[in-house]
């Protein structure tokens, strides 16, 4: 039974994800999800007074946005459990385990570390469809995308789909059907990348150089060469 890691946005979240989620379970594959909920963050914090800051792309996350964070990511969970059924179950990612370290200058914010929490091995051994927030233990506020890539390497899975609500990574103005994760890093320097994609497409690489098939939509993010998977961190 091959373990898969579907990442849902907090906008793709309104676009039927169940519709790719549900066929995948329902074929026999283990499937795990990790969600974000990006626009409603930001809208309850505008609600809230509370200010949105961004440094360098990466959300700045007080004690006071943290609890913002929490109730959001709580809202699109239990939309998204609704959604996929009596198999799905909803997990708080710091009380289920993930794991991450602190990144420096963006209050409580982590960078996630691959791992394979108990409670979520549990769970797809039992044929549920764990559905988790990328919060990590601390807690920590976490990327999504990130999280998602790092919970397939921790899961040894053998996919990670990143929902979105574009058909694929756009170059030239076409869907490219396959990229190759060793250069997306110079094409986000070099301007070819830019907004909500850039971090999919960092999130897709690392996952591709573990070894792990990685589609964002259409588009394939495969390693440069051809090796043995490696799900080491």
């Amino acid at each position: 039974m091959a373990r898969i890691v579907v990442k849902c946005g907090g906008a793709a979240s309104e676009l039927r994800p169940e519709d790719t989620i549900l066929p995948l379970h329902a074929s026999g594959e283990a499937v795990c999800v990790v969600h974000g909920a990006g626009p409603q963050i930001s809208q309850e914090m505008e609600r809230r007074g509370l200010e949105v800051r961004f440094v360098e792309g990466r959300r700045f996350t007080s004690p006071e946005a943290l609890e913002v964070v929490r109730d959001s990511f709580a809202q699109v969970n239990g939309r998204l459990l609704a959604a996929l059924g009596p198999d799905a179950v909803g997990m708080m990612g710091d009380e289920a385990g993930l794991q991450a370290t602190k990144v420096e200058g963006l209050g409580l914010v982590g960078e996630p570390l691959p791992s394979a929490p108990a409670a979520i091995v549990e769970a797809l051994d039992a044929g549920q469809i764990p559905v988790i927030t990328p919060l990590a233990e601390g807690p920590l506020n976490v990327n999504a995308d990130d999280a998602a890539a790092a919970l397939a390497v921790g899961l040894e899975a053998a996919r990670v789909l990143f929902l979105t609500d574009v058909p694929g990574v756009l170059v030239d103005g076409e869907v490219a059907p396959t990229l190759d994760a060793a250069s997306i890093e110079d094409a986000v320097a070099a301007g070819e990348f830019e907004g909500g994609i850039v971090p999919k497409l960092r999130a897709a690489a690392f996952a591709a150089a573990h070894g792990i098939l990685a589609e964002i939509g259409a588009t394939h993010v495969i390693a440069a060469a051809a090796k043995e998977p490696s799900h080491g961190v």
